[in-house]
């Protein structure tokens, strides 16, 4: 079996087949096709540890990348990675567009490098989105090339650097006096037109995918390809990405392949990205490795098990700034620990955006953060009432509270060794708690 995996950059559950308003209709097409997985999560809310935990079947703070690859973060055995166990059990293994679990791509050892790699986040929006539709259009070439090797399978990272920002101005049809902004935002005019250019960054990515869909309906791959569609967190806006919120580690996840059970399905199993790689291994018929600590879905699919799991975990250490955070999330409740030194938001790990100018400009940095969090999802599902002091909920606290202490043991958490403060490696650029924007060049000594 062929395996694509096609992911975005900063999308969360915005596209339409999640009930938002957002032009993705290629993707609406494929989720009513494939298995819609309604509650999947990240293993944490930043776009390195992200993509390491989906990529490794482990959790950031046990495979190394608790920060970002380009700030001096990487994995620490590059065996581990998706793309090169595959590809030493009889795979063909191909990157094309934007990676982000290796501060040089060469070091994760995929057999071939389609497109161009030369990717600067400085960039302007419109020629990061010229660089999307160019990768996209080279991945189509490799599978027409792959669709004639019917001999070898082949495993093919298909990343767009939409929905990051900055995004695409929007265009005239997307008119943001009849958007509905994020739900953790106020819906105004500020917010409103950041959502449009969001909007617009999403039909982008939109527009690759149909033509990936194309490709593969065209060679005959369809038939013979396992299908991931994901991103790596929420979405850039505050109150979103980097938060361990529902709207920071909830993340799209779509997928088919041939003899799938719960095809044109939607499901509320609880599951987490660690999944994906076991799931993977199953269905390629190769072995599941010992490192990995997902669940394979397949019995789920497979209509053996009505559930994959009881829990998620995800976790924030470092981003562009370091916040140290930890969560459990169960199908009802969640409980949030913090592990820093100081009681304020940190700006840097909130994108720039007039979203954020907003909140910024109305006081929203005045606010202060509490250590811990415990919320009743099916009660509270925006995450606004704070239980820890509920009695009524003491056991649920405790529980929760167990739970994630006996993780954080059995997965050799940093935090229990070093405390309120996880060393960063060598070299590794991390920006002032007190720097407003990630780009400045405001760094810790």
């Amino acid at each position: 079996m062929n395996i694509i995996y096609m992911h975005t950059h900063d999308s969360g559950r915005y596209i339409s087949p999640y009930g938002y308003q957002i032009p993705t209709p290629a993707l609406m097409k494929f989720a009513k096709e494939a298995t819609l997985f309604r509650h999947c999560y990240c293993a944490g809310p930043t776009c390195s540890p992200s993509r390491a935990g989906l990529l490794t079947g482990y959790t950031p703070h046990e495979n190394g990348m608790q920060g970002l690859a380009s700030r001096g973060w990487q994995l620490n055995n590059y065996e581990h990675h998706l793309a090169n166990y595959l590809g030493k059990n009889g795979y063909h293994t191909a990157l094309c567009g934007i990676q982000h679990e290796a501060p040089d791509y060469h070091m994760i050892g995929y057999h071939e490098i389609v497109g161009s790699q030369e990717f600067n986040m400085d960039q302007t929006e419109a020629s990061m989105e010229d660089w999307d539709y160019s990768n996209t259009e080279e991945a189509c070439a490799y599978l027409e090339r792959q669709s004639q090797k019917a001999d070898q399978p082949f495993f093919l990272s298909m990343g767009w650097f939409n929905t990051h920002r900055e995004y695409p101005k929007a265009k005239k049809d997307m008119n943001p006096d009849y958007l509905t902004v994020p739900t953790p935002l106020y819906d105004c005019d500020a917010n409103r037109r950041d959502m449009a250019d969001y909007c617009e960054s999403a039909r982008v990515v939109d527009n690759c995918f149909a033509r990936i869909m194309e490709t593969l309906e065209k060679t005959g791959l369809r038939e013979k390809t396992l299908v991931i569609f994901t991103t790596d967190h929420g979405i850039a806006f505050p109150k979103m990405k980097c938060t361990l919120y529902d709207t920071g580690i909830g993340v799209a996840f779509i997928m088919d392949y041939p003899g799938n059970q719960r095809k044109g399905q939607a499901v509320d199993t609880l599951t987490s990205q660690l999944d994906i790689y076991p799931t993977v291994c199953e269905l390629a018929g190769v072995p599941i490795p010992d490192w990995t600590e997902g669940y394979s879905m397949v019995p789920f699919m497979e209509k053996k098990a009505e559930k994959v799991r009881d829990e998620i975990f995800s976790e924030v250490t470092y981003h562009a700034a370091y916040e140290p955070k930890r969560c459990i999330r169960t199908d009802r409740y969640k409980l949030i620990r913090l592990f820093d030194y100081h009681n304020g938001l940190v700006p840097a790990n909130i994108d720039e955006a007039i979203s954020k100018d907003f909140l910024v400009e109305n006081g929203y940095l005045e606010k202060k953060r509490v250590r811990e969090y415990l919320f009743d999802l099916w009660i509270d599902p925006y995450e606004r009432e704070n239980l820890t002091e509920n009695e009524k909920y003491a056991e649920v606290y405790n529980n929760l509270s167990l739970r994630l202490e006996n993780w954080m043991k059995e997965t050799n958490d940093p935090i229990l060794k070093y405390g309120s403060r996880v060393p960063k490696p060598e070299g590794a650029r991390v920006n002032r708690l007190t720097c407003m924007n990630p780009r400045l060049l405001d760094f810790e000594d």
